[in-house]
């Protein structure tokens, strides 16, 4: 026995000398997450992150994750994506054409996260500074052909597939073009309505509401918008994890594209320090817990963004915006808490999807 002992030893001994040449590989288990928090800054690249970032003095969110990957972004029929096809991969995993919401390329319905979660009892919401309707958040519980079809998109609330909604559009709630009110409809399938234009949000004691705080997208930070995401989301969260069977909600810095698309730096750069101040109490809130997944990303860059030298004063950059739509450059994904190394490394946008389908044991 000790012959075999020594002889072994003598083995390991001659594999590390030769370089590490070998290795040993030993099973481990893959993280099982309960609970995950996905943030998407919509429009968000690697310019926009570097800009806006340098020029705050706030405590920058994006420097306290240690784990950090790159995603493609294309779409099924356009090397460029747009935020439907965009968010449709991280919510149904499979690449799809522009302009799509939570179908495949051949325009029927693919199960998502959230109705697969259903099935476990687990808890699901969104939130976003545009409307609860927009294509983003629409991705998450939604099926349908065009974006643009907010209408038919907020009926899909009364499938019960999204616990929690909160964001913009009480237009589409409340003065729809078919006369219908959901609010009723909502009400009977358990949800807590509140429906506002004022901007102004108050905290919600309830497992399941749907909050609309503005006619149709909601105003810009530059126009007062205050901390609503950040309230927002952590008020979403710890309703969210009521639930002991474990939740994931999806939170969108929606408006950083918005300002993409204007080629307007100061509108960007505002929303996007109103991301960095959410992910800032994400990640105190995720620290505390110690069960939290985050996990930040965007669907796509918008705007072809570049910092240029600047002569005239070496120490800033100039703008140089070359598009007004969106780019097909990868995105970065930044992650933290269990199972955070998983988002480590380049990959297809839809990749993201399945990390997430695996941890929640889903499969």
């Amino acid at each position: 026995m000790k012959k075999n002992v020594f002889s072994f030893g003598v083995i390991l001994l001659v594999l590390l000398a030769i370089g590490g040449s070998y290795s040993f590989s030993f099973k481990t288990k893959k993280p099982k997450v309960k609970k995950i928090i996905f943030i998407i800054g919509d429009g968000m690249g690697l310019a926009q992150i570097s800009g806006a970032m340098s020029e705050t003095n706030e405590q920058n969110a994006f420097e306290r994750f240690k784990v950090i990957g790159l995603s493609k972004t294309s779409s099924a029929d356009n090397y460029v994506t747009d935020s439907g096809a965009g968010a449709t991969v991280f919510a149904n995993g499979k690449k799809t054409f522009n302009g799509a919401i939570g179908v495949g390329v051949d325009s029927l319905p693919c199960l998502n996260l959230f109705e697969m979660m259903k099935k476990k009892k687990m808890a699901t919401g969104v939130v976003a500074t545009s409307s609860i309707t927009h294509a983003t958040p629409a991705c998450f519980y939604a099926h349908v052909a065009s974006r643009k079809s907010q209408d038919d998109i907020a009926e899909f609330l009364l499938e019960n597939n999204c616990d929690i909604a909160i964001g913009g559009g009480t237009k589409f709630i409340t003065n729809r073009k078919d006369k219908v009110n959901l609010t009723e409809l909502l009400q009977r399938n358990g949800f807590l309505v509140k429906t506002d234009t004022t901007n102004d949000f108050t905290p919600i004691n309830a497992q399941k509401f749907v909050y609309t705080l503005a006619y149709d997208g909601m105003k810009k930070k530059l126009e007062g918008r205050n901390d609503f995401l950040k309230r927002a989301s952590i008020n979403a969260i710890e309703q969210l994890n009521k639930n002991k069977n474990g939740y994931m909600v999806m939170i969108e810095g929606s408006q950083i594209d918005w300002g993409g698309h204007d080629n307007d730096y100061n509108y960007m750069k505002t929303e996007l320090y109103d991301l960095n101040e959410t992910i800032n109490a994400v990640l105190d809130y995720a620290e505390k817990q110690g069960d939290v997944l985050v996990v930040v990303t965007a669907d796509h860059e918008t705007g072809g963004l570049t910092l240029l030298e600047n002569k005239e004063n070496k120490k800033l950059f100039k703008i140089n915006y070359s598009t007004g739509g969106h780019s097909g450059i990868m995105v970065p994904v930044f992650a933290f808490g269990p199972g955070a190394e998983m988002f480590g490394g380049i990959y297809e946008n839809t990749e993201i999807h399945f990390k997430f389908k695996k941890m929640l044991g889903l499969e």
